[in-house]
């Protein structure tokens, strides 16, 4: 069940934004993955371009950057066994999502049926409202990430590193796949368009080289910060998956020169006759049983107006 029963829900309070983006979002703060082989993890973030800028002050958790794209690698040992769900490789195990106000987005979707998850911050940490999501992950609410962000109160930067190392090709986030059950779409879309205001792409529109699955596209207050989700069911034959959030989709303006840049980095690529780089896109070979990175092509952004922010 992706929603409480209407029963169990919070009373619906008034809005506090408009439909088509109900809880102000403004695109991804972060990726989260759990893993208990965090360096072997960091040895693949940083061959996608990625360098790690800063530490956690209370746990085992190191944020890497490229640009406007943070991910951050949980090795905390009462975090990371739970979201593998005993597995050893690397799980996305949460997303955090900029908003206006992350206390208001989040009574928000808990109005609407979302799960809270409990939060324990501790001494000096902040406490940032999460829901649950696919597969046992957390979906985060962010409203410190302008002049002022959460990483400047819960962790503390490596010395003598960039803190804000440029990105490889143009990279950034397009958007996030994600595994679902058989026959779970329309759940999902519920879920999604329910809390979030994403919309569905039509079928005819299609990104990428990877292009199975249903998409749906979140509202941003900042248009360039708008980002993609992919829900794809198993194939007909297969009755139990587990649900998860898969893979990164990173946009690119050059997917041949975004390749051809990462493989200078040593990142291998997949090249068969059902996937290959072309420029719609291109995926990387799987790391560590688990990481997967997908290229997307994406036309220029469009520039924020003069006298606005663009976080």
């Amino acid at each position: 069940m992706l929603l409480k029963t209407p029963q169990a829900r919070e009373p619906l309070q008034a809005s506090f934004s408009d439909a088509a983006n109900p809880i102000g979002l403004d695109g991804i703060e972060f990726i989260e993955y759990a893993t208990a082989e965090p360096q072997a993890l960091g040895q693949v973030l940083e061959m996608m371009g990625f360098r790690p800028v800063a530490r956690h002050r209370s746990r085992e958790v190191l944020l890497y950057r490229q640009g406007d794209l943070n991910v951050v690698v949980n090795a905390n040992p009462d975090d990371a066994p739970s979201a593998n769900h005993g597995h050893r490789w690397p799980r996305i195990s949460a997303i955090a999502l900029r908003v206006r106000d992350a206390r208001a987005a989040f009574d928000f979707v808990v109005e609407r049926g979302a799960w809270g998850v409990p939060t324990h911050p501790q001494v000096m940490e902040l406490n940032i409202p999460a829901i649950h999501g696919a597969g046992g992950s957390r979906i985060y609410f962010v409203d410190r990430y302008r002049d002022f962000s959460i990483y400047d109160v819960d962790f503390v930067p490596i010395p003598s590193v960039d803190q804000h190392p440029p990105s490889v090709a143009g990279i950034d986030f397009f958007g996030v796949v994600q595994y679902i059950g058989p026959e779970r779409s329309n759940d999902w879309i519920e879920f999604y368009g329910e809390l979030f205001g994403a919309e569905l792409i039509p079928d005819e529109e299609r990104f990428g080289i990877m292009p199975k699955g249903t998409l749906l596209r979140a509202p941003a207050l900042s248009p360039e910060k708008r980002f993609m989700l992919q829900l794809v069911e198993p194939d007909l034959h297969v009755h139990d998956a587990d649900e998860c959030l898969q893979r990164i989709g990173l946009g690119v303006p050059d997917v041949h020169a975004a390749v051809h840049a990462l493989r200078q980095l040593g990142v291998e690529f997949v090249e068969t006759e059902a996937a290959h780089t072309e420029q719609r896109g291109a995926i990387s070979k799987t790391y560590l049983g688990s990481v997967v990175f997908e290229l997307v092509h994406r036309e220029a952004k469009p520039v924020a107006a003069a006298g606005k922010p663009s976080c």
